[in-house]
């Protein structure tokens, strides 16, 4: 973690502004600017927590924070301590305890070892997602929930993994895919607190959405992608170090395209390749589409490339699908509360039903695809490829980026869209 102080601006000044919030210390707003609201809130932390009081978010108050940030402690029995007890002491579950700690022996705790004991949560919704976060929240459901696997597909241009998270162990296979455009960040998050809330479903043995969460761990396996386009994300959410190379090169291509505001309409790639544009799906179709409005080279959004899958992110997502056997898959987008369900004029089977049942359920729109937009796309491959439901979700309305402050709203809409899609 970076050290932070007085005049510091940035998404890691968002995560200490709403962990101070959370905690009771902040009282203003998340802006990810380091003022003196800010300051007094890490002096009165540090404070409260034995720090030397100096304002400055150095190694150790960064330290004393992140139990905060990633929902658990790291904890020492000591004599008379119960799962009971901590479970009480720390507004836990024995079970969340037990499923954290899969080799303790509750009836025999082993004094001075060191346990994990979870509480709260650890998706945070009120703030800008950048990969940082995304790799603590991948790191405390991986502690706190060991059953949620995790791995790469691959890696983007700068190197960075694209991570998937696997909920269930059963045959049946669905892909749930987010961040495919940067400045559709919001999808990030709406995923992984979807995966959260999985999980607590599954640990604490309670319904998620009127569904049995541990008959559907045995039955179904749900791969998210939850960040298709890592440095994209970086770039738009402002972590991009902004005197590095990467973040130059985009600055110089959106020079070319001034009606499109640098970095807040950049949807594509670091390279200036739309991702969403880049699969074997009426690609020529979309050049041509694409260089009659101007985007005839790397460009914040709308370049197609120089052939289908030329981009890595790309080729990672279409070789990780071609390995399993998804049943449904589900690729998330914004804005528009719309629901795209056909490639010109294939609709697999089942598809309309199901996107009408989607919308039902979230009060979105079920429709086809505008022709100036129906091409070269994921879900286009894959419903040209495998005569399956796939599904392009846009959500919430307004201006991309859209706000945090919809995140609420956005996530109630989908759930029932997320249970749905897979008990189909």
């Amino acid at each position: 973690m970076t050290t932070l102080k007085l005049n510091s601006k940035g998404p890691e000044v968002e995560l200490l502004q709403s962990t101070l919030l959370k905690l009771g210390f902040y009282s203003g707003m998340i802006d990810g600017i380091f003022g003196f609201i800010t300051y007094n809130a890490v002096i009165n932390f540090q404070k409260d927590f034995g720090l030397i009081q100096d304002g400055i978010v150095g190694k150790n108050t960064w330290n004393k924070l992140m139990p905060y940030i990633n929902g658990y402690f790291e904890y020492t029995i000591k004599e008379k301590d119960t799962l009971y007890s901590l479970s009480i002491e720390f507004n836990t579950t024995i079970d969340a305890i037990k499923m954290a700690n899969p080799n303790i022996d509750e009836n025999n705790l082993t004094l001075d070892s060191t346990i994990i004991i979870p509480f709260g949560n650890i998706v945070q919704t009120d703030i800008s997602y950048t990969t940082q976060i995304l790799d603590l929240n991948i790191k405390s459901l991986q502690t706190i929930y060991p059953f949620i696997k995790n791995g790469s597909i691959g890696n983007s241009v700068l190197l960075r993994p694209i991570k998937y998270l696997r909920f269930g162990e059963g045959k049946k296979e669905f892909l749930y895919v987010g961040s495919t455009h940067a400045n559709e960040w919001i999808t990030t998050p709406l995923l992984i607190k979807f995966i959260e809330q999985l999980a607590k479903s599954y640990t604490n043995n309670i319904p998620i959405f009127g569904i049995d969460s541990r008959k559907l761990f045995k039955d179904i396996s749900l791969y998210i992608v939850p960040m298709l386009n890592p440095d994209g994300v970086d770039l738009v959410t402002g972590y991009l170090n902004e005197n590095s190379r990467a973040y130059i090169n985009a600055k110089q291509i959106s020079e070319s395209f001034p009606n499109l505001s640098f970095p807040s309409a950049w949807k594509s790639n670091i390279e200036g390749i739309d991702l969403n544009l880049q699969f074997p799906a009426g690609w020529n179709e979309a050049k041509e589409i694409k260089f009659s409005q101007g985007f005839n080279k790397p460009a914040p959004r709308d370049f197609v490339g120089y052939g289908p899958l030329t981009a890595p992110e790309a080729v990672h997502l279409y070789n990780f699908t071609l390995m399993h056997n998804f049943s449904l898959m589900l690729t998330y987008h914004t804005q528009g509360r719309t629901i795209y369900y056909q490639y010109q004029d294939i609709t697999p089977p089942r598809s309309e039903e199901i996107a009408q049942l989607f919308a039902k359920l979230s009060g979105y729109i079920a429709e086809s695809v505008p022709e100036n937009s129906s091409f070269a796309g994921f879900k286009d491959w894959f419903i040209l490829n495998y005569n399956l439901p796939g599904f392009t979700i846009e959500v919430g309305l307004g201006q991309n980026p859209l706000p945090i402050s919809q995140f609420a709203g956005i996530y109630r809409e989908n759930l029932g869209i997320w249970i749905t899609g897979m008990l189909q």
